[in-house]
């Protein structure tokens, strides 16, 4: 999943990025093709160059080597909501056919049957950044047909698509899971298999999510990681194994 994460950057991408898997991603993209990128942390540590990987977004070591440190608000207010960020990287408890992300609660709002820790900067990533990746372990409970809560707003939903809703950022275009890549289709949105990783049967993967998960008549190629890649993850980039 970090490898695959890693393969949807660019170079020169500035991205929002929070703690765990994605920002693995992130470093291994930036020390193999991408040495360019810009990671920004809500805390407000721009640029950040962190030489070992960071424990919360308070971590000292954002702030050592980064271009600059700012204000939280004006991280939100400058950065993200002035059309800074070209990609945010989100996570949930739940992920729904339309890439609806759910982290406020499980059941009823009311009376929740699990309450979680809330949107945080999740929905204002999912708003404003030009496009959202999407990092999370497929399964029928964690991928229902329409989440329990709309923490962070998708392609479309009950209450509208990005365009009715007049939602400046391009949302989730690709959702990075433990087995394939779902990826909105063109006509309306939903979520489709568009590539599975090597020795993954894509009709195995149909039964992982909450709704008729439809599958690309061309699945994108996914090469395995590579001697470097794995080699820069466990003995460079985590070697106390903090998020592998």
């Amino acid at each position: 999943m970090a490898v695959r994460a890693a393969r949807e950057l660019s170079d020169g991408d500035v991205v929002f990025v929070g703690i765990g898997l994605p920002n693995l991603a992130c470093n291994l993209a930036r020390a193999t093709h991408a040495p360019n990128l810009v990671l920004i942390y809500e805390s407000g540590a721009v640029g950040a160059v962190p030489d070992r990987l960071p424990v919360s977004i308070g971590d000292p070591a954002l702030v050592t080597d980064s271009l600059g440190v700012a204000s939280m608000a004006d991280i939100f207010q400058f950065y993200l909501q002035g059309r800074r960020i070209d990609v945010g990287f989100l996570g949930g408890a739940q992920v729904d056919r339309y890439g609806n992300l759910n982290s406020t609660v499980i059941g009823p709002y009311s009376k929740p049957k699990v309450r979680l820790p809330g949107s945080g900067g999740a929905c204002e990533i999912a708003v404003h950044a030009a496009r959202v990746i999407v990092v999370a372990p497929l399964s029928p409970r964690s991928f229902p047909a329409e989440v329990d809560f709309y923490t962070s707003p998708g392609q479309a939903g009950k209450f509208g698509t990005r365009a009715t809703l007049s939602l400046p950022g391009g949302g989730p275009t690709r959702i990075v899971t433990d087995v394939g890549i779902l990826a909105p289709s063109v006509e309306d949105g939903e979520l489709e298999l568009v590539a599975v990783y090597p020795g993954i049967d894509p009709q195995a993967v149909v039964g992982k999510v909450g709704w008729p998960l439809r599958i690309s008549g061309t699945l994108e190629p996914v090469p395995p990681p590579s001697a470097e890649e794995l080699t820069l993850l466990r003995d460079v980039l985590d070697p106390e194994h903090l998020y592998l």
